[in-house]
């Protein structure tokens, strides 16, 4: 199989290092590690919940607006109003219902009409917020209810519960949050409890809004926090150097693992074994190519055609990712240089990147030089940034992406929503395009919820006015609900699957206006 060799001989410091690797660290410097972890999740905690707060505190702006507009309205008759509360809901995405009360009696709503039923005033935390668990039309369903009266006359707004749970889910997707309204709270499963909120188990944090009456407890559930909680108990010494052992064995195993998996990828790359594979990218408008990804593909000498997650997992741990994907980004160049008379102006090249692309300068003369084997403006280059490595935030990484932006190379935000630090890069950096996962345009058609956040996704997109590109459409469903919702690119099996080289510049020669491939065309790239 590919990342194996012939063992090597039994040399002695492969059998001294591992248990020093195994047993110095985690005797000696375990104390330190763990209270550098507590703190990192407290401080992911207090980040995440804030960032909750912050996502409530908009829905209700959002709602408090429609209130000052409908408040006027308080007291006046239910047929001379009903149309104004009916516009408010269908202009506000967050609004489920408005409704108008007076002397505490609810007379009119959007949903019936013409109604008589009391306010409980006293259920409104400081008289503004209620946490409901349901009501008549949707029972055991969260709603927020909110209120704003003056002199016996008010307006109570209602906010579907699914819009909390979206916050909680999308934001703290490995936390466990809870938004808290007076007695009632609510987690992402969307019951809503009558008690005290529950207590994580590790780094428990809670934050209040200080415009509104609510406020958000999380923290990370008692698993993730077990280790920690262990190296503090002497009585687990022994256990201790049990793991240690263990470790240190394991160690061993994964060094000569990792040593000969590192000489087989520098030979496959000495051998220009790694090859570019395409996948078009369509425009939804037309579905004509936009331009394609480029997807690096290993042909091995005797396995053939080896699968990316085997060996690209492992590159970027080695960091023998960057000069993988440099040799991809100059042979995919040399390539497709010859033909690009057969791509439209502004033909979208995408490359994947992470953040060991980002340590330095050198992506920018990578970058320069693969865009002069092409005539100005042919082809806009894209690096789509993965997550698999977390990109800090430094003053060279922003001149970096600022002075790529200069010479007019894009930057996507490849597999959005399925790394925890999606939301971070959003407001960090500057990105032009977010890539949709294809796990999420695959919920099309599913349950209600699962659609909910593919629509929020695409909502959040177009408020940042950003590009996006659904990955992964394979039915036609699909492509028809994203058309709908007006996302600009599509990308996936149900459009064209990847394809080596020759494949790609027969297809593209067949979309072109002339179809000709030049006369010196490689005999592999001619039909027949």
């Amino acid at each position: 199989m590919p990342l194996t060799l012939e063992r090597q001989r039994h040399r002695t410091w492969r059998a001294v290092l591992p248990w020093a690797v195994g047993a110095l660290p985690l005797l000696c410097g375990l104390v330190l590690l763990e209270w550098q972890v507590e703190r990192n999740l407290h401080e992911r905690s207090v980040a995440t919940a804030r960032q909750v707060v912050n996502h409530v505190e908009r829905i209700l702006d959002s709602v408090s607006a429609a209130a000052k507009i409908l408040a006027p309205l308080a007291g006046r008759p239910c047929a001379e109003v009903t149309l104004a509360l009916r516009e408010q809901v269908t202009r506000n995405a967050f609004i489920r219902s408005t409704n108008l009360f007076a002397n505490d009696i609810l007379y009119c709503s959007s949903l019936f009409g013409a109604i008589h039923e009391p306010v409980e005033a006293t259920r409104y935390t400081e008289g503004q917020l209620w946490l409901m668990d349901g009501n008549t039309v949707t029972p055991d369903h969260a709603l927020l209810v909110y209120r704003t009266h003056q002199a016996g006359r008010g307006v109570l707004l209602t906010v579907d519960g699914d819009h909390l749970i979206t916050a909680l889910q999308l934001i703290a997707n490995d936390e466990a949050l809870q938004i808290q309204v007076g007695t009632h709270w609510m987690g992402a499963d969307g019951r809503v409890h009558l008690s005290k909120p529950p207590l994580t188990g590790s780094t428990p944090i809670s934050l209040y809004s200080s415009r509104y009456p609510f406020g958000v407890h999380g923290g990370y559930r008692a698993h993730q926090s077990l280790r920690t909680l262990y190296s503090h108990y002497p009585a687990l010494l022994a256990l201790l150097c049990v793991i240690g052992t263990f470790i240190g064995m394991t160690c061993h195993w994964q060094l000569r693992r990792a040593s000969s998996s590192r000489s087989e990828l520098d030979r496959a790359l000495q051998a220009d074994e790694f090859t570019p594979y395409f996948q078009p990218v369509v425009r939804t408008s037309d579905y004509r190519w936009a331009g394609a990804e480029v997807l690096m593909r290993w042909q091995h000498p005797r396995e053939g055609l080896v699968s990316p997650d085997l060996f690209i997992p492992y590159a970027e741990h080695s960091g023998q990712i960057v000069p993988m994907t440099r040799a991809l980004m100059l042979r995919t160049a040399q390539g497709l240089a010859p033909y690009a008379a057969f791509m439209d102006e502004g033909f979208h090249i995408g490359i994947n990147i992470t953040a060991d692309h980002c340590q330095d300068f050198t992506l920018l003369d990578e970058c320069r030089a693969f865009l002069g084997f092409f005539p100005p403006g042919r082809v806009l280059l894209t690096l789509e940034l993965t997550e698999r490595k977390l990109l800090e935030v430094t003053p060279m990484t922003l001149e970096l992406f600022e002075k790529l932006h200069q010479m007019g190379v894009k930057i996507a935000l490849d597999d959005f929503g399925t790394g925890q630090s999606s939301l971070s890069y959003l407001r960090q950096f500057n990105i032009d395009y977010l890539k949709i996962d294809q796990s999420f345009v695959a919920m099309i058609g599913g349950d209600a919820l699962s659609q909910h956040i593919l629509d929020t996704i695409i909502e959040l997109s177009r408020k940042l006015d950003l590009a996006v590109v659904a990955e992964g459409v394979e039915t036609e469903a699909q492509r028809d609900y994203l058309a709908r919702h007006q996302v600009d690119l599509q990308q996936g099996y149900l459009h064209a699957r990847p394809m080596p080289l020759e494949a790609f510049i027969q297809a593209l020669a067949a979309r072109s206006s002339s179809g000709r491939l030049p006369p010196d065309t490689p005999a592999a790239i001619m039909p027949g």
